[in-house]
């Protein structure tokens, strides 16, 4: 037979909390979340049970674990963006050296600036 750790759940001010729970038993809200983690556990589940909802520390967690996602899915959107530039600049880098001059007879363009004196 399962224990029950609450005979119904009501306290004052409706807040379904281990907060609250702590102070309806009269012991230190850090015992019960810290040392009794297992009756914290079984009180949320019996929150949900009894009244259909999800505490509000749950929601709360919820959410942020939604906007960590979001913000882990834009960093690595970010990251391939940045990898597809750094390869684009590696292969344009690799085409202007190879278009570069072989002898001195072929002058360089304007507009580019060897990267060695000439005779070398």
């Amino acid at each position: 037979m399962p224990r029950q750790i609450i005979p119904k759940l009501c306290f004052p001010d409706d807040c379904l909390t281990v907060v609250a729970l702590a102070a309806e038993a009269g012991v230190h809200r850090m015992a019960l979340q810290k040392r009794h983690a297992d009756l914290k556990e079984e009180f949320y589940a019996q929150v949900r049970t009894e009244t259909h909802q999800t505490p509000e520390v749950e929601r709360r967690l919820r959410k942020e674990v939604v906007r960590l996602k979001e913000a882990l899915k834009d960093s690595r959107a970010a990251e391939a963006e940045s990898r597809h530039r750094a390869e684009q600049m590696a292969l344009a880098a690799a085409v202007l050296t190879l278009r570069r001059p072989v002898s001195l007879d072929q002058p360089a363009p304007g507009n580019v600036i060897p990267l060695r004196p000439p005779g070398e």
